[in-house]
């Protein structure tokens, strides 16, 4: 698995997550004007591995 920092073709800096199959299976959803925030969002993403699952299946509106 690994992240790839590439840019978009308006020039904002993207990352995403893909799998040894070559699939991708997260992406930033936003572009990013400076490389260091990409990198940031990157690092967020690697500290997320305590964040709880929430079912919002189950969410009644």
């Amino acid at each position: 698995m690994r992240f790839e920092l590439y840019r978009d073709s308006g020039g904002d800096w993207r990352w995403r997550l893909r799998v040894t199959n070559g699939n991708v299976i997260a992406d930033s959803a936003e572009g990013y004007a400076r490389r260091e925030d990409c990198e940031h969002g990157i690092t967020l993403v690697k500290g997320s591995a305590e964040a709880s699952v929430v079912d919002m299946t189950l969410k009644i509106a």
